[in-house]
């Protein structure tokens, strides 16, 4: 049974260690890609993956021999022609070149040529996003900042665009806060979320996701204006509405389901939840079924919850999608999955009492009883 390799060693080892070393020495001789090379990699054992992007950003500016724009215009020629060329197989590009904009975070703070070090995480962006350099860039020079991710909004490479949006997301997963409020980017937004690109357009949803946390009525509005305006194509922005309020279609908010289509007070008949067993054990899979039955043609956003219910605890409730489908006149909705019940990952139940649930347009079902024990040793 093969064992999958972790993604701090996968996304910055010797060998890619080796790599950069290589191509800073190409782009300026006097880079000391041996010394480079021995010193971060001595340190990678002991490092999680933000802390090695960190170690390698210091060691470029150690070993690099020059400072200010020139360093700016060394790293710059370091890179692969293109980030194809370099080997990037998707948008984000590839975690290599994570160390270069986080270099710029660290040691290019410098207020006399940050339209120039902007520029540089504009450039650097197609081979990694610089997402998260930025939001260094966000708490020490916001008004610089944002005038920057305009002129990023309007660059003609998707990827540079997707960071106008990307890296001023109120909630950036691994990221440090702005302090900024969570509407700062709507004017960008205004533009991008019209943008022919998939990359950019899930940024915008991902960004009004994180808006709605604190201000779900903000982001409705936004999203109803947009339509009214027509910018986007509908199939795109239907994409982004679902996704931007994926939290709070979970939650049952029924402004959520009106505007996605679909109406909380449907008059829509759930059979009671049929489970192959009672208890299950973890590693096995929970099988469930149902039937759904409507007078007329209805639309239905379905989704399952499994809730602890065991006194004392505060595990939260598990909210997964389901099915989207419309439930025939007359004709039931026959409904069936199959949930792994799993131990470890951001998934993992522990042993104990559940309530499994259907939630149809936000509205809770009555719920099923189960039990979760361990698996024999």
């Amino acid at each position: 049974m093969s064992t999958q390799v972790p993604m701090k060693e996968r996304a910055l080892n010797p060998e890619r260690i080796t790599r950069i070393g290589r191509e800073m020495q190409a782009a300026c001789p006097d880079f000391d890609a041996a010394s480079f090379t021995a010193q971060v990699t001595a340190d990678l054992p002991r490092l999680e993956l933000k802390a090695r992007i960190a170690r390698t950003a210091e060691g470029l500016h150690q070993h690099l021999p020059v400072t200010g724009t020139a360093a700016l215009d060394t790293l710059l020629r370091s890179l692969p022609a293109t980030p194809e060329a370099a080997g990037a197989e998707t948008d984000f590009g590839l975690y290599i070149y994570a160390p270069h904009s986080a270099y710029l975070a660290a040691h290019h703070l410098h207020p006399d040529h940050l339209d120039r070090t902007f520029a540089t995480l504009a450039a650097l962006t197609p081979y990694f996003s610089a997402e998260d350099a930025v939001r260094t860039f966000l708490t020490t020079y916001p008004r610089q900042t944002l005038t920057a991710a305009a002129t990023w909004a309007a660059a003609s490479d998707h990827r540079v665009r997707r960071l106008a949006s990307e890296a001023l997301r109120p909630h950036l997963p691994w990221s440090v806060g702005t302090g900024l409020p969570v509407d700062t980017a709507l004017p960008l937004l205004d533009t991008l979320h019209a943008d022919s690109s998939r990359f950019v357009t899930t940024s915008v949803a991902n960004h009004l996701r994180d808006i709605a946390r604190t201000q779900p009525e903000l982001v409705l509005a936004t999203l109803t204006r947009w339509r009214a305006e027509g910018h986007a194509a509908d199939a795109e922005l239907a994409f982004i509405t679902r996704e931007a309020l994926k939290a709070r279609l979970k939650d049952g908010w029924a402004p959520a389901y009106t505007l996605t289509g679909y109406d909380p007070q449907a008059a829509v008949s759930v059979t009671p939840l049929r489970l192959a067993h009672a208890e299950y054990r973890l590693g096995d899979g929970l099988a469930f079924e149902a039937d759904l039955t409507a007078r007329t043609d209805t639309p239905v956003h379905v989704m399952y919850v499994l809730t602890r219910t065991d006194p004392g605890t505060t595990a939260r409730e598990k909210v997964a999608h389901l099915t989207r489908a419309t439930v025939k006149a007359g004709t039931p909705l026959h409904l069936s999955k199959t949930h792994p019940l799993k131990s470890t990952g951001t998934a993992a139940l522990a042993p104990g009492s559940y309530h499994l649930a259907l939630q149809v347009n936000g509205r809770r079902h009555p719920p099923a009883l189960l039990r979760i024990t361990n698996r024999p040793t």
